[in-house]
């Protein structure tokens, strides 16, 4: 598909720099497919998620913690006679790991660095040296480390930054608020270097709503990379090329979906994390499977959903995979009508900012079940 078809104007007041308070506060827009063009929204509170499930359906959220994977640093040449002296400063997002000394990067400015450069991050009496192992198109660079394994990851940890989106750091500085508001409440395995942002809006009382109801809560692991972030440059859709992420879906979690779809429960995915790894796990007939690996799963208009009932997500950006990813789930024309109206009634986009509730598009089946 082309990808001018998932563009939008979005003025820059609506892009959220700080998120709700409490984090339930966010608001909701309720969007139903219904029939062709006759799509229905509705405004709600994240905070009444509880009235719109039912008993017996199941939340699905990605249990992964962001590290804090934006480090500062800089670039060191040696000097003719000998020893070194340092460049103006090198910014480095990681965005994958490769191996226990060896990270995938987004570097700024990448026109710096080049193969073997040798880059010393941190300040003060803390640092950590690593060298460019090789440079990509797009600011893409390898580091490899020093130190390994747990070593790395507390170094990382000690020097390291939250690494907010592009669209707020641009606005405003990291503040010490958001070493805890870029964590949802469910963070608990290290390794993202994104925050999967719809579970930002869950507080711990929302939580005890949906349990008194009989709605259950199924972990998921994906470590979200910086990849989603990245706009889509290529013209159409099918030139366009995923970054690898890796997921875990448990044999206990895998047996809990599919007995509550069983007996008629619906999986509500928050987050398109939770739901592009439900996918990927899920066989052609719905059932979810034990997956532990990575995943490039590219969702897009025409593919056809196994095993997501309800989708719970952000506003997200244009031209984006997960812009595409949503039209796929209720419907394109939908999703731009659900937009515009989101912008008319000042919703706050993006990470930070407010949620979207999507039932399916009904021309499509779900797991091989109508979602009528």
């Amino acid at each position: 598909m082309r990808t001018d078809l998932f563009d939008f104007q979005l003025p820059d007041e609506l892009i959220a720099l700080h998120p709700a308070n409490p984090r339930d506060a966010s608001r909701m827009l309720m969007v139903d497919p219904g029939k062709p063009g006759q799509a229905r929204f509705a405004d709600r509170a994240v905070k009444n998620l509880a009235d719109v499930l039912q008993p017996g359906d199941a939340i699905v959220f990605n249990d992964t913690r962001v590290i804090p994977a934006s480090l500062s640093g800089r670039r060191e040449t040696t000097r003719a006679e000998g020893g070194t002296t340092a460049t103006p400063s090198i910014e480095a997002n990681l965005h994958r790991r490769v191996s226990a000394d060896t990270w995938r990067a987004f570097a700024r400015p990448a026109k710096r660095l080049r193969k073997g450069d040798v880059v010393t991050f941190g300040n003060g009496g803390v640092t950590l040296r690593a060298t460019i192992t090789d440079k990509v198109d797009g600011g893409e660079v390898g580091l490899c480390f020093e130190q390994a394994g747990a070593g790395l990851d507390a170094a990382i940890a000690r020097i390291g930054a939250m690494p907010l989106p592009p669209y707020i750091a641009a606005r405003r500085p990291t503040d010490s608020s958001d070493a805890s508001t870029y964590q949802t409440v469910f963070a608990k395995k290290d390794g993202a270097v994104a925050a999967p942002t719809a579970g930002l809006h869950f507080t711990e009382g929302l939580l005890e709503q949906l349990e008194a109801k009989g709605i259950k809560r199924v972990a998921l692991t994906l470590h979200v990379g910086a990849g989603t972030f990245l706009p889509v440059k290529a013209d159409d859709t099918t030139e366009h090329k995923m970054h690898a992420e890796w997921g875990e879906v448990t044999p206990q979690a895998a047996d809990t979906l599919n007995a509550l779809r069983a007996k008629g429960g619906r999986l509500c995915c928050v987050g398109t994390t939770s739901l592009r790894l439900i996918e990927s796990a899920a066989d052609k007939n719905g059932q979810i499977k034990p997956f532990c690996g990575e995943t490039d799963i590219f969702i897009t208009p025409g593919y056809a959903f196994r095993a997501t009932d309800i989708l719970l997500t952000n506003f997200h950006l244009p031209r984006s995979t997960l812009f595409m990813l949503v039209s796929a789930f209720a419907g394109l024309e939908t999703m731009q009508a659900a937009y515009a109206h989101a912008i008319q009634e000042r919703y706050r986009f993006y990470s930070y900012g407010d949620a979207t509730l999507l039932f399916p598009d009904r021309q499509h089946h779900v797991a091989g079940r109508t979602t009528q």
